[in-house]
């Protein structure tokens, strides 16, 4: 039987999971997939957090604990999640060590209502990596205009860091700027680059959601002609930046100091159209030194019917372009889908980061035997 998660891993494709629970934990889930799916990433969100933490069953005894300890809903959202994100990190440990520190890591993000305080991200940064403790741990940070002086603080202080919410090639290359001067001043800090790990969380499905409806909006034939090709589009120009930015003699400086580069990571790779194939965004963007974050359903899918046909972004960098001239000629204004999506992006998660807070505090509640508000019980 083909092992087309073997073939997609072995063309240079890091297959990372984009979920984790308690109960993924307790099963053995998670550390079955990392044995049988080639899985040797885990990525998290604030949408995911509250989803697991709506299962207050499987949270049931640390939440006693800490409403015992009367402690902020807060403290205790970051304690629980803290927790997941350790365990997952053991699970993930063989994989870390198999690949030098390369993969093998999991992300656990700052607290997205911060997404436009520099210090405030900063400071959060530096006590997740504390609480979590784990050398393949990536704290993640949004890519807004206040999370890139924040990316370049963090890696500086020797903190592995996952980039989130890229969405143009404008803020990409930004983002490849903040990590080399993180990492440069990392060094000078004296810290050891082997050790320090990025990704840069390319969204990708988003895309297409966001110009399509604004091509169906338009109505043309030619419109309607280049619905599903943004986002592709849109990923391999990031390829293509990507290869220009980690050629330069700035990088190989680094590199010569030991550092491993920012591999771009493809995100939001569930397809949102039901007339796009299901392993679209896998199939489409392959190509070296790349990880894609999945939800389990496309693992599978892409286990059961995912095709590796090689590199399928550096031959199309040309063709990528010609999408994005027609998109522009039929009326598209690609910097206003951007802007649009990472508002949205953040907005998102804000809500579900409050959702979160929501549900802790009814469970905090209960736990407490109905307390108005266990943290006040002192």
């Amino acid at each position: 039987m083909t092992d087309r998660l073997a073939e997609l891993s072995a063309a240079g494709v890091a297959v990372w999971l984009d979920d984790l629970s308690r109960v993924r934990l307790t099963s053995g889930s998670l550390d079955k997939m990392r044995r049988e799916q080639h899985m040797v990433g885990v990525t998290t969100n604030p949408s995911i957090f509250q989803k697991a933490l709506a299962d207050a069953d499987a949270y049931d005894e640390q939440l006693r604990d800490l409403a015992a300890q009367r402690v902020t809903v807060e403290e205790a959202v970051r304690l629980m999640t803290a927790a997941d994100v350790r365990a997952a990190a053991d699970v993930m440990r063989p994989a870390y060590d198999a690949s030098n520190g390369v993969d093998g890591r999991v992300s656990i993000e700052v607290d997205p209502r911060k997404a436009h305080e520099t210090e405030s991200t900063v400071a959060e940064a530096k006590t997740l990596w504390w609480l979590v403790d784990r050398p393949n741990l990536f704290i993640k940070i949004p890519a807004t205009l206040a999370g890139l002086p924040a990316i370049t603080q963090v890696l500086a202080a020797g903190i592995s860091v996952n980039v989130t919410l890229i969405f143009s090639l404008e803020r990409y290359r930004a983002v490849m700027d903040a990590f080399l001067a993180g990492l440069e001043q990392a060094k000078a800090n004296g810290h050891d680059l082997s050790k320090i790990g990025s990704v840069a969380s390319f969204f990708v499905s988003r895309v297409d959601t966001e110009v399509d409806k604004r091509l169906d909006k338009i109505g043309s034939d030619e419109a309607k002609a280049l619905k599903g090709k943004a986002a592709i589009a849109n990923a391999r120009l990031a390829y293509e930046a990507y290869t220009e930015v980690f050629g330069t003699d700035r990088w190989k400086a680094l590199a010569d100091a030991g550092a491993h580069p920012q591999r771009p990571l493809w995100a939001s790779t569930s397809t949102k159209n039901p007339d796009f194939p299901d392993t679209i965004y896998v199939e489409e963007l392959i190509a070296p030194g790349t990880v894609n974050t999945m939800p389990e359903s496309v693992i599978f899918a892409f286990e059961d019917h995912g095709t590796t046909r090689g590199d399928t972004v550096t031959g199309n960098f040309g063709h990528a372009k010609q999408v994005f001239a027609d998109l522009a000629a039929v009326g598209i204004d690609f910097d206003d889908v951007v802007k649009v999506l990472e508002e949205e992006g953040v907005e998102k998660f804000e809500a579900s980061w409050n959702d979160l807070l929501d549900g802790v505090t009814k469970s905090l509640k209960a736990a407490a035997g109905g307390a108005a508000n266990p943290s006040d019980a002192a």
